[in-house]
């Protein structure tokens, strides 16, 4: 049964309009989809044919192209051969004539491989053949005794090669028209179809549309009309029977609906009786008093609530005052006298009212007339309204209160632009009197008396109101700035009211605009000399490069002052800016206009000459500048002479770009500082290699300093009156992977200059106090302090911890520092040196003679020692002899009670003469060379007997 009842409930639904019409878009779909899928084969085949077009043959043409490319300049390359005249040039071009017999071959297997027939890679096979040969005779020709047969020959053989490839390039060439020809033709005849199905299709859907409207639109017109009887209250009329579709079940809804009004209007009658009787209850429970009055001046009805509001004062009404029938002219006589002003008449409208009744409350009373003569009075209580306005008319006073104390002017407009709000700032801001403007007045008025007080000079209405539609007509909340007559700056913003008006205001920011602008100027100048900055330079340095390529080139120029820091440093940073600012300005007079001078930093200064056509335009500029800048400078209290080193880099030559061009100038600069100070030098390519090497020790040194890979090694001090080894100065020696023993001259500068001197000298007073605590007792470690050191507050801290570790006694450690250190900061240095001297520790005076050689420094910190440098000790005994300055140090420490070491002692001699002068303790060659922790048992049996040695 269920079987049997399957194809009648398909066949019910198919006989309905919903599926009717997806038998009508089924249709259609099945239509567009076929039509769809052959033309997307067809594409696709088309597409098919021009990819093999394309990849296979063009691309065949482009590679043998570039055969024939590479073969001219294998024939280029081997002319240049036989004219070159030296083996290496012959080499090379041996080198490169294979290199591109290698691309001919590439290029030739890649145009066979893509080629379409099998007459193009022959072709493409005699290409190759005939290049080979042509390599044969070229390799077999001599070129000192060639004839000119065998030019000939080989020349026949180039033809040869030329006539092969344009072959090659024919055939594939023919292959990809013919490709293309047959992709035309396919879409040619995919058009064709395409149109004539599509005509079809056109004609298919045309008799479906016929269909659906025969068998809808039809029975739609019935079903219609009999709506539009129903809708004119036709109730009785008949209505048409239809089928098993929707429209059937329409109008057999149309008949249902139609029952439903009729029982709906019997209800209606029944709910219009009881309406009448919830409204009398809702006047009843209403919070308005309703008062109806007749024609004759008499109450109809009233409320409860009414007669609370007029009957019921202090119980003086009497029974019945507002019952129905009772007259309004008796109310004023019952208690309602306030009201009575209102319902003064029965016969007369009155404008609505506001009343206080006696109790205090608030009343407000509407009349409105009935057609009978008589009025209804809906009585309202207002007392919390009024409370709500007196609140309201306080916050008004408060506003404008802050309207007039606000430090911005403000003005709000209507929709119609008329002035809806002042205060008194805006008069102030704009000089207007008060009063001159006030709330009604035009937009434009306002502008008029702006211009009136003098604001605009030269301006108009027109002018200013174009200018604001400018500023405020592209985006909403924008803020104009806007000058006024006396050069102050006002900031205007504008936002639109939801009424339509717009508010506006208005801020005096001159001080604020100064403000800005001297900050802009300072974030692209110099604080100190107002000169411009890096920032700035870099702009001028990209603007020449934009115009170098039309016009002439130019030179960037990095200065750097000779000996700065040591006036910063003796003479204080007052007179170090002083000098700072005196040599911009000298350095200001020595360029011209178009040229850019830029402070970078420091003593560092850059300038940019245009319009440099040669290098010594460059030179003749540095030439003026160091002498201008050599010239003594007159300060405040003292008379200073400095010179300037310079670097030149040259554009397009050294760089096209800013950065390039500043690094080529900075390394020129060190070269010039190195070589010559007072000098200047161009840049040189080998400038650069030297630079790269200076990076990649910066980078070795780094990972040596993490991975502590360095070591120490000792040079015995030897006691000349006790005859013995003392002690061991502890040098650092670093041993490179690759490099091999590196200087101490070479990289402890640079460790300096890196801050990797701190944990490197950390390390070395660590391990030297470490290895110097298995010595035999008596034994002291001298350990180098740089003067980078002193600058870090860990200094002090790492001694200690390094005692402490180690448990070295503190009188064992001696730190050697040299007299640069008492120049920087000396203060701050005694006071570290004290700390040191609290923990134990003995300070020498190492290189003494070399530096200031300042007696102060020696009186402002007792010294346990001083260090005669090597360069005094090895001149012993010449003929410009030091022996003088050995014995005047020898000399002065002994006065002061400090003991004297001579270092670099290499010879019998020296070493005869300062005992002769009464010298302490020696070091040197003569006694031992540095050597590591594990030889010192050795030194100290040789020099101390066996039984000092180290067990």
């Amino acid at each position: 049964m269920s079987a049997a009842g399957t194809p009648r409930r398909v066949a019910d639904r198919l006989s309905t309009i919903r599926g009717r019409i997806f038998i009508a878009f089924l249709i259609m779909s099945l239509i567009t989809g076929a039509l769809g899928i052959y033309a997307t084969l067809g594409i696709r085949q088309a597409g098919f044919l021009v990819n093999r077009t394309y990849d296979q043959s063009l691309m065949s043409i482009n590679y043998a192209r570039a055969a024939a490319t590479d073969f001219a300049k294998m024939r280029a390359v081997f002319v240049r051969r036989t004219i070159a005249p030296d083996a290496a040039t012959r080499a090379r071009l041996d080198a490169e004539l294979a290199e591109l017999a290698i691309n001919l071959a590439e290029d030739l297997t890649i145009a066979v491989e893509r080629s379409q027939s099998d007459r193009a890679a022959r072709a493409g096979i005699a290409v190759q053949g005939a290049v080979s040969t042509w390599d044969e005779i070229r390799r077999g020709l001599d070129l000192t005794a060639a004839t000119s047969s065998a030019w000939e020959a080989l020349d026949r053989q180039a033809a040869m090669v030329d006539g092969q490839i344009d072959m090659l390039v024919n055939y594939t060439a023919g292959d990809g028209f013919t490709y293309r020809q047959t992709a035309r033709t396919i879409v040619a005849s995919e058009i064709r179809f395409y149109a004539a199905a599509t005509g079809i299709a056109l004609l298919l859907s045309a008799v479906v549309a016929w269909l659906l409207n025969r068998r809808i639109m039809r029975p739609v017109k019935a079903a219609s009309a009999a709506a539009e009887r129903i809708a004119a209250g036709r109730l009785d009329d008949a209505i048409p029977i239809g089928g098993r579709d929707e429209l059937g079940a329409l109008l057999r809804a149309m008949g249902s609906m139609r029952d439903n009004i009729r029982a709906m209007m019997a209800r209606e009658v029944n709910q219009r009786r009881s309406a009448q009787a919830m409204l009398a209850d809702a006047l009843e429970s209403s919070r308005e008093g309703v008062v109806v009055v007749d024609a004759e001046g008499r109450i109809a009805l009233a409320n409860a609530q009414a007669a609370d509001f007029f009957g019921g004062q202090a119980g003086a009404m009497e029974p019945g005052a507002m019952e129905p029938g009772a007259p309004v002219a008796a109310l004023p006589a019952r208690g309602a006298d306030p009201a009575a002003r209102v319902l003064d008449s029965a016969r007369t409208l009155a404008r609505d009212g506001e009343v206080r009744l006696a109790d205090g409350r608030w009343l407000r009373v509407s009349r409105s007339a009935t057609q009978a003569g008589g009025f209804v009075a809906v009585c309202s209580d207002i007392s919390v309204l009024k409370e709500q306005e007196a609140r309201l008319t306080a916050t008004n006073l408060r506003l404008d209160a802050a309207l007039d104390n606000m430090s911005q002017g403000l003005c709000l407009y209507d929709a119609d632009h008329r002035l809806m709000v002042v205060n008194r700032r805006y008069c102030e801001i704009y000089g207007l009197a008060p009063g001159s403007i006030a709330a009604g007045i035009s937009a434009r008025d306002v502008l008029q008396r702006c211009i009136e007080a003098g604001n605009h000079p030269g301006r108009t209405v027109a002018d200013l109101q174009v200018e604001e539609a400018e500023a405020f007509g592209r985006a909403e909340g924008r803020t104009f700035v806007q000058e006024l007559g006396d050069g102050r700056i006002v900031a205007i913003e504008k936002r639109s009211t939801a009424d339509g008006g717009f508010v506006a205001t208005y801020e005096d920011v001159t001080e604020r605009r100064h403000a800005e602008a001297r900050i802009a100027f300072m974030a692209r100048h110099d604080a100190l000399t107002n000169l411009p900055n890096r920032i700035f330079l870099g702009e001028q340095i990209d603007s020449a490069i934009a115009q170098a390529g039309r016009d002439s080139g130019f030179a960037v120029l990095c200065l750097n002052l000779d000996d700065f820091k040591l006036v910063n440093d003796t003479l204080g940073h007052p007179c170090g800016d002083e000098l700072l600012r005196a040599a911009a300005s000298r350095l200001g007079a020595c360029v011209r206009e178009v040229d850019s001078l830029a402070r970078l930093g420091g003593d560092e200064f850059a300038i940019v000459q245009r319009g440099v056509d040669r290098p010594e335009d460059a030179a003749i500029l540095a030439r003026r500048i160091i002498d201008v800048l050599g010239a003594p400078y007159t300060l405040a209290d003292h008379t200073v002479t400095l010179g300037v080193s310079i670097g030149i880099s040259l554009a397009p030559s050294d760089g096209m770009s800013c950065d390039k061009l500043l690094k080529n100038a900075d390394v020129a600069l060190d070269r010039a500082k190195a070589e010559a100070r007072g000098s200047f030098r161009f840049f040189e390519p080998e400038m650069d290699a030297r630079l790269q090497a200076r990076r990649l020790l910066e980078r070795d040194l780094r990972e040596a300093v993490a991975a502590e890979s360095f070591e120490l090694h000792y040079q015995p001090i030897y006691d000349l009156n006790a005859e013995r080894v003392c002690g061991f100065e502890a040098l650092l020696r670093w041993n490179h992977p690759e490099r091999g023993r590196i200087s101490p001259a070479e990289f402890i500068p640079l460790a300096e200059e890196l801050g990797l001197i701190i944990p490197l000298g950390e390390w070395v007073m660590r391990r030297a106090c470490q290895e110097a605590s298995r010595w035999p007792e008596g034994l002291k470690v001298a350990v180098n302090v740089s003067a980078v050191q002193f600058t870090s507050a860990r200094l002090i801290g790492a001694v200690r911890e390094a005692l402490a570790a180690s448990g070295l006694p503190g009188r064992r450690l001696e730190l050697e520092i040299t007299e640069s250190v008492l120049v920087a900061n000396p203060g701050t240095t005694t006071a570290m040196l004290h700390s040191l001297k609290g923990l134990g520790a003995r300070v020498s005076m190492d290189d003494f003679g070399t530096g200031y050689s300042s007696l102060s420094y020696l009186r402002s910190f007792p010294f346990d020692k001083i260090k005669i440098d090597q360069s005094f000790v090895r001149d012993l005994g010449q003929a410009d002899d030091s022996g003088f300055i050995v014995r005047a140090v020898i000399g002065l420490g002994a006065s002061l009670g400090m003991t004297t070491t001579a270092e670099g002692v290499e010879t019998e001699a020296q070493l005869a003469r300062l005992r002769e002068e009464g010298c302490d303790e020696v070091q040197g060659y003569l006694f031992s060379r540095p050597v590591p922790s594990s030889d010192i048992p050795g030194l100290l049996r040789r020099w101390n007997g066996e039984a000092r040695a180290i067990a």
